[in-house]
Formats: structure tokens, sequence, C-alpha cells
């Protein structure tokens, strides 16, 4: 007897259908694993999103509870097992996975802890989705991204950080503050560390091409009546303040993170301050990731755009990567 399927539906086509076009992993269910999730769901960017982690109650009951608002959904497909053959053929894999910073560990061994849970996630990645760009999030981000590269034995295009793309958009909107405009009218880059030494770049600060810094010449220095330097020391200390409020950051990272996945599934070109591998850039003698305003698109990272920088603030990039490099050259991998 024929089922209720076979009866309402006859089926046309002979061979398979193609599967999925459009399909991004992201890796950790945590509280940003989960933001970058429905960002990324919410502006329909991909046909298939797989989830994984190793805490396989919580993946389970993270991929039912989108699953069920799939009515409200432009994706047809979300999935999730701890098992790495769920990510097969993903365009993009987001790295959220991480160990938390224990109170008392040292900023070396919380690294070194993150190193060895990479050891197990990146192969992995490489097995199933050999073609994919690795966007890695885990902090410490720009430390992490240069792991990632190393141990995926990826290009350099393909394993990028999500950087002081955050950053930048935390100095957007404190501007627009400022002076009542929306962020997207205000442009400002803060490059180097996703962290303590990121550098603001002040000369390049304007709207509607207008500097800030002709305006006003002291901007961002101790001698500024305005104190803007402030609003970097506010950028800065914008996770310590939402986790001290919350107990964690989640929403801004992960609207930063579809931000990023959406320029490179389109195609778009646009640039973005992310983490990419700056040796032999602005005195950069070491292999060390730091982000600079950089061309995405469907290949990954493209090019990289040379800023012009006043020399305080080479100095302060420079800073930035030897502080790097000296946790950097301590790893086992």
């Amino acid at each position: 007897m024929a089922s209720t399927s076979k009866k309402l539906i006859q089926h046309v086509m002979k061979e398979e259908p193609i599967g999925s076009r459009n399909k991004v992993t992201v890796v950790g269910v945590g509280m940003v694993g989960m933001a970058s999730a429905i960002s990324i769901l919410t502006k329909e960017l991909v046909d298939e999103l797989a989830l994984v982690d190793v805490m396989e109650d919580k993946l389970k009951g993270e991929a039912l509870d989108l699953q069920h608002g799939g009515l409200f959904l432009r994706t047809p497909k979300i999935v999730a097992d701890k098992d790495y053959s769920v990510t097969a053929n993903s365009k993009v894999v987001v790295l959220t996975a991480g160990a938390r910073q224990q109170e008392g560990e040292s900023r070396l061994n919380l690294v070194q802890r993150n190193v060895n849970i990479f050891k197990f996630i990146i192969p992995n990645i490489v097995k199933y989705s050999p073609n994919c760009i690795i966007l890695v999030v885990s902090n410490p981000v720009d430390i992490l991204t240069y792991v990632a590269w190393k141990l995926s034995g990826f290009p350099r295009h393909r394993v990028i950080g999500s950087g002081t793309n955050l950053d930048s958009a935390r100095f957007r909107f404190l501007m627009g503050e400022r002076l009542q405009i929306h962020p997207s009218s205000c442009h400002g880059w803060i490059v180097g560390e996703h962290g303590d030494s990121s550098v603001p770049v002040w000369s390049g600060v304007n709207v509607a091409g207008v500097s800030l810094q002709k305006l006003n010449p002291d901007m961002g220095t101790e001698k500024d009546k305005e104190d803007w330097k402030s609003v970097h020391k506010t950028v800065v200390d914008g996770a310590y303040e939402v986790i001290k409020l919350k107990g964690y950051t989640s929403w801004a990272i992960g609207l930063s993170v579809a931000d990023l996945v959406e320029t490179m599934l389109k195609n778009l070109r646009k640039v973005h301050p992310v983490s990419t591998l700056v040796q032999g850039m602005y005195g950069v003698k070491d292999e060390v990731f730091l982000s600079l305003p950089c061309v995405l698109g469907n290949s990954g990272l493209t090019d990289v755009v040379h800023m012009t920088l006043q020399p305080d603030e080479e100095k302060q990039l420079m800073k930035s990567a030897e502080t790097l490099w000296g946790v950097q050259k301590e790893l086992t991998l």
C-alpha cells in the first residue's frame, strides 16, 4: 500500500538533487557560536548550517531549537553532530570553540590549552572541507589564527581572524554617539591586536571625507580638550564591561561574524579590519597575525590595504606585534 507521501507527491527527477551550495559550519555552540549562527540564519546567507561541539546534549538542544523555528527562516537544512563528517563541503568554517580563562590562569596557559583543542578541530575541518575558508573567532584571536594557519597548512588567504572587525564597529558606534550620526557614516579603524594593545588610527577618522583630526589637531592625544582618547579606552574596555554586566559577550560578535561571512559568500569585496599575516609589513619581521584593512571575497582574504600610518601609530602596531610574538614563540604546536 502506497504511503501518504507517495500518494501526495510524484517524483520527476532521475538523478539525485544537487546538495548545498552555500554551507557554513559553526564549531562551538556556546554563547558566541549560537549568536553567530542565529545572525547568519537571519541574514539568509546559507542553504545549510552545520553545528559541531563536544557537548552532545547542548548541541542537540540548540539544533532542535533552531530547526523548530525553520518556518521563520530561509535555510532549508540545519544539521548538528559531534562527528565532523556533518561539516563536509563547507564554504566557510567559523571557529568559536575554546577554553575559558580560569581564575589565576596565565594568558600563555590559556593559549596552550586552546592550541591543544585546535589540534583536534583543525585536522577534522581540513579532512572534510579541504577548500573552505577558516574564520577564527576564539580568543586570543590573533594567536589562534596563527595556530589555525600553521595546523591547517592552508594558504594564508584562507585563514582569517575576526580580529578588530568588532573593535572598529564599537569605535564607529561611539563616534556616532558623540556626533549624533549613524555609525555607518562614521569612518574609523582600529588595527593591530584584538585586545589591549589595539591601535586607533586617528589620522584616518572622517565623516563624509572630512578629517576629524584636521578639525581637531589634538584628537587622540593627551592635549585634546574633548578627550577623544577615552573613546578608544571605551572600545578596549567594552568587552570587559559587557562581561561584568551580563557574564559574557555574544550579540555584537555574532553580528560581526555574520557581516564577515556575508562579504565572503556574496563575494562583495568589502574592506574589513581582520587578522592576517603581517610579516614584512610596517617593519614586522615575525610570523604574526594582526588586523589591517583587508579585502574579502569568495576566495577569502585577497588583498591588504596599505594604510598611511603616522609614526606613533606605526610604533604602536610594532608594539602590538612584539606583544603577540612574545606569547607565540613559547607555544608548542
